[in-house]
């Protein structure tokens, strides 16, 4: 993971089952263009779509995704749902969060291993309901939407990681962000990291097909660093770079994160004392 990378255009990647990878050098979104195509019936379930920059990545809530050139991951898988119910849909981000962690972790502690990973920086975590953070610091967010291909339900889940790039990169922003590179203390070679998080997540599906969300639940709660300690739940999920902080429409709740229920959903204890069962928000910490 931490040899030299081939130029963009020369990466070797393919979707699951080998479906084909489509590379752009600019795109504005993965995430749109994979929807688009989906819609128009120009693409199987397993397409990859890779851009080398984006000039309007977005994550949830229409949040801003700083996309550079030539440092990062920007991707969009199209995930078969073959049988899987769609309410059971969104667990599908969260086995990604957990999967993806997995591998960060992997390079995190082979780093930590050559004395070159950076020891101040914490540990590679998750946070409910699909973010990846080292220490509070996101360098990996995912975003998932239902779309339909001939008859049949599809994820199209867009990814962005923060790999090589910089922190000048971020310095508009506003929310504390971290990246690979800095966890690491090197380089890593995209194409590589690409390769390995795609067949990781290719298993992981097969494995959720099969025995649904519940043998994720107590890995999710071994790495994620947060249940016990307090948090505020974003409830309207229409918390955006303009007024995640205030304004019309939104409403928040602190408390304590008490734990991951075994569906997936949060445990949440209010700072009234009333216990709630979150299904879809944010959370903040």
């Amino acid at each position: 993971m931490f040899t030299p990378e081939l130029p963009f255009t020369d990466w070797r990647l393919a979707g699951f089952n080998g479906t084909p990878a489509f590379l752009f050098e600019t795109l504005d979104s993965t995430h749109s263009l994979m929807k688009t195509r989906a819609a128009a019936g120009e693409i199987v379930p397993g397409t990859l779509i890779v851009a080398d920059t984006q000039t309007a990545g977005r994550g949830r809530h229409e949040r801003t995704w700083a996309s550079p050139a030539g440092k990062n991951l920007y991707f969009n898988i199209l995930i078969p749902l073959n049988g899987i119910p769609l309410s059971s849909a969104p667990q599908i981000t969260q086995v990604a969060a957990l999967t993806f962690a997995e591998v960060f972790k992997s390079l995190q502690d082979d780093s930590n291993a050559q004395g070159r990973g950076n020891p101040d920086i914490g540990k590679v975590s998750v946070k409910w309901p699909n973010d990846i953070l080292c220490g509070k610091s996101k360098f990996c967010g995912i975003l998932a939407e239902v779309v339909y291909i001939k008859n049949a339900s599809a994820i199209s889940m867009g990814v962005g990681i923060n790999v090589n790039s910089e922190p000048s990169d971020y310095a508009g922003l506003g929310r504390a962000v971290t990246t690979l590179k800095d966890i690491c203390g090197q380089k890593i070679n995209r194409e590589k990291l690409l390769q390995a998080l795609i067949a990781s997540l290719e298993r992981a599906i097969g494995q959720f097909h099969a025995f649904g969300i519940r043998p994720w639940v107590e890995a999710w709660r071994k790495m994620d660093q947060f249940i016990g300690t307090r948090g505020t739940i974003v409830v309207n999920n229409r918390c955006t770079d303009e007024n995640r902080d205030g304004g019309s429409g939104v409403q928040k709740k602190s408390g304590r994160i008490v734990d991951m229920n075994d569906d997936g959903s949060l445990l949440f204890e209010c700072d009234d004392g009333t216990v709630e069962t979150v299904y879809s928000a944010d959370l903040e910490i």
